[in-house]
């Protein structure tokens, strides 16, 4: 009997691929070249290698989830949401805090979001996961950079076409309020959007498999906090069940540090940590069960 070896890819998306000339779109009418908007480095690589194992292992998988970074332009997160107490503009990764918005270093340019800002920031300092970072524009809902990368999406086709199966896609970060780096919840969840609350329908899934490789982007960030989540709800004799991939996630650039941190406590709590080749004999295994 086959066992359910599930692929769960993190956010593979153009945004944050550092994606080479040849991946890019070319201009369309007056419209400036397209190009990623957060690339992580190394992101181009790693989903090289996701591709190949979905294409090289690909009857051995019983299911495949991908995670979709979905935003609006307007978004508390994003550095376009604020000004500088000169009402200017802020640079990207910017960070914010409840205290900034309180002496007014930074203010929401919307002069009638501040007291849900600064209520979001207490909260979300409450917690003591995240301060909050101002990003670039990212995974604008519709846009290119929301878009799958091309290679994985070919690989993970081939997988639908050859399993009869559909890939799971999951969508987080459209309510502009919340940052939401989990797919499992936002970071300071709206009561006001289910959208925002744990996604028990998604944690259930995943805990119907045998194995649950995790890859993605940015192993800092999105990866991290999904990987949290998902261990925070997992039986804890079961977590040799999850396995983290590290060739095929990398840290957004500055947050290595968070990045070695979040692998060293998840060995440590006794998930898997693997490359993507040490994995494909279980693969190639299953497939010829």
């Amino acid at each position: 009997m086959k066992r359910n070896l599930h692929l769960l890819v993190i956010d593979p998306q153009n945004d944050f691929c550092d994606l080479p000339a040849d991946y890019l779109p070319p201009p369309v009418g007056a419209n400036a070249a397209l190009a990623p908007a957060l690339p992580v480095s190394g992101a181009h690589a790693d989903m090289l290698r996701v591709a190949d194992l979905i294409r090289s292992g690909r009857d051995g998988l019983a299911a495949i989830s991908i995670t979709l970074d979905s935003h609006h332009r307007f978004d508390v997160a994003h550095s376009s949401f604020w000004m500088d107490a000169q009402q200017g503009a802020i640079n990207p990764f910017t960070q914010i805090t409840a205290a900034d918005v309180r002496q007014g270093k930074y203010l929401p340019r919307k002069a009638s979001a501040l007291p849900r800002v600064l209520a979001y920031l207490d909260a979300l300092e409450a917690a003591g996961r995240y301060t909050l970072m101002a990003w670039p524009v990212h995974c604008e809902i519709g846009s290119w950079g929301h878009n799958v990368h091309a290679d994985v999406r070919a690989a993970y086709n081939a997988w639908e076409d050859s399993a009869l199966g559909m890939v799971g896609k999951i969508s987080k970060g459209s309510n502009p309020w919340t940052e939401h780096y989990s797919a499992v919840q936002a970071e300071v969840p709206d009561a006001d959007d289910d959208s925002t609350q744990v996604n028990q329908a998604f944690l259930s899934l995943l805990r119907g498999s045998d194995q649950v490789y995790i890859t993605g982007e940015a192993g800092s960030h999105c990866v991290r906090a999904t990987t949290e989540h998902i261990v925070a709800s997992w039986d804890p004799r079961q977590l040799s069940q999850l396995v983290l991939l590290t060739d095929c996630m990398s840290p957004v650039t500055g947050f290595d540090a968070q990045y070695d941190d979040f692998v060293r406590d998840m060995r440590a709590r006794g998930l898997q940590i693997a490359q993507a080749a040490d994995i494909m004999p279980e693969l190639l295994a299953n497939a010829r069960r």
